[in-house]
């Protein structure tokens, strides 16, 4: 039975929806009999100073309010402690929420997730030192990602659809050098995409297929395309229909590098470095709230 939970706020989430999250959800918490209060670090290394020290007491969950940046944040606190992560959407990609199974359009019905108190173990992916929980994309998406952090306008999705059309008139396939559980590959490629789960960037399917619990990463290249093919190809991105178009290539493995020049890598839409990067696989290392299996 949950008797205490730790509720982490991101005010900023959604154009403020975060802050206004805040007491409903620790509302429902205390409704159900769980110990609960909510807190807002200043600045990000303030939250995940209150991430840590959440955990280290050993409350039986930490729940997130946000979006996948703020779960990116708790998450480096809560993998492998065998505390618990729920995540209540209220930013604008919401990845990892669509993964466990939490409904995006109803935070509040997430709280009942958290409530009913099932967790289930999910892979994550390691580099270096820094856990991700949903998709590293490496070329054309994140170049539109540094695009979205520089940008203040407009607001929410459309912020990413705009950065998009604008990467693609500037942007040429690259050379890049793969090295999957040690075997290389060389491409020609637009992207290139490691995903512990299936989408990204707010529901884009990207590694269409990708089991969070199987111990393996999946890795989605887009090869070269003229630029009418690649416009083409983005909305199939949303159902993952674009797996088996021929310039699409799926591969698996437990470990993955990527290499080439002047990329940037980034990760539950938080930057992570430039290339070359070295993904690792860390099976069952974050419990996370989500439905129970039907």
């Amino acid at each position: 039975m949950l008797r205490e939970i730790a509720v982490l706020v991101n005010p900023t989430s959604g154009r403020g929806r975060g802050a206004r999250l805040a007491e409903p959800v620790t509302e429902r918490l205390t409704e159900a009999g769980i110990r609960a209060r909510w807190e807002a670090g200043r600045d990000a290394d303030e939250a995940a100073d209150l991430a840590r020290r959440a955990v280290a007491r050993g409350v039986d969950g930490l729940v997130v309010i946000g979006g996948d940046g703020m779960a990116h944040l708790a998450l480096q606190a809560a993998a492998e402690s065998g505390t618990p992560l729920g995540v209540i959407p209220a930013g604008t990609g919401n990845d990892l929420a669509r993964s466990v199974g939490a409904p995006v359009g109803d935070p509040l019905a997430a709280v009942d997730i958290v409530v009913a108190g099932f967790t289930r173990a999910q892979d994550l992916g390691r580099v270096g030192d820094e856990l991700f929980s949903t998709v590293l994309c490496a070329g054309f998406d994140s170049r539109v990602a540094e695009r979205v952090a520089g940008m203040t306008w407009p607001r929410g999705r459309l912020r990413y659809d705009l950065a998009v059309v604008r990467e693609l008139g500037t942007f040429r396939p690259q050379r890049f050098v793969l090295e999957l559980d040690q075997e290389e590959e060389q491409t020609d490629a637009l992207l290139v995409a490691v995903g512990v789960t299936p989408s990204y960037g707010g529901g884009l399917r990207i590694c269409a297929g990708a089991d969070p619990a199987d111990g393996l990463l999946d890795v989605a290249v887009i090869g070269p395309l003229p630029r009418h093919e690649l416009v083409r190809l983005f909305p199939k991105l949303t159902k993952g229909t674009h797996v088996g178009h021929p310039a699409v290539t799926m591969y698996r493995a437990k470990t993955v590098s990527v290499a080439s020049a002047g990329i940037t890598a980034y990760a539950d839409g938080e930057r992570m470095g430039p290339l070359p990067l070295t993904v690792e696989c860390v099976p069952g290392a974050l419990q996370v709230f989500a439905p129970p299996p039907r």
